[in-house]
């Protein structure tokens, strides 16, 4: 008799979007990478963040470290975290690629004017959400508004 088949580990179909398999390598990272990811697609999603972000780091206001894009990704989560879960509900998919078809179009669904690094480092998350949200948790991003967090004035919403 032949082993079980685990049909989350096939090959990818050639039908499959490159966005499908780029998003089969980001569920592997961590939520910390995750979450960095998060706070620097919400930038480079947005030309005029972009523009805000370059004129902040010109004038030495801007630190775009791991670290402040970790905090940055922990306060977008959270700010769109409740959105994302009051989506339609998908069943399970049985299959990694497809998990991700489904996430990415929760995500799209559920939270407007998302570039496609957003979609897709916040599909990575939804799809990870408990490590996402135990390290959220853990992670201390500074008060909104408050003067260690020149983020919040760079990512606000």
């Amino acid at each position: 008799m032949s082993e079980p088949y685990d049909s989350r580990f096939t090959l990818p179909s050639i039908d499959d979007a490159p966005s499908t398999e780029a998003g089969v390598i980001l569920m592997g990272l961590d939520a910390e990478r995750l979450l960095a990811g998060v706070g620097l697609a919400r930038l480079a999603d947005e030309p005029a963040l972009v523009a805000l972000a370059v004129d902040q780091a010109r004038h030495d206001a801007l630190d775009l470290g791991t670290e402040a894009l970790v905090e940055a990704g922990i306060l977008r989560w959270r700010a769109v975290r409740p959105l994302i879960e009051a989506g339609p509900e998908m069943t399970s998919a049985g299959s990694l690629r497809r998990e991700w078809d489904h996430a990415t179009a929760r995500v799209t669904a559920t939270v407007t004017g998302l570039g496609p690094a957003s979609v897709s480092c916040l599909a990575a998350c939804w799809l990870r959400r408990e490590d996402v949200d135990q390290f959220a948790e853990q992670g201390r991003a500074p008060e909104q508004g408050s003067a260690q967090d020149v983020l919040s004035r760079v990512f606000a919403d």
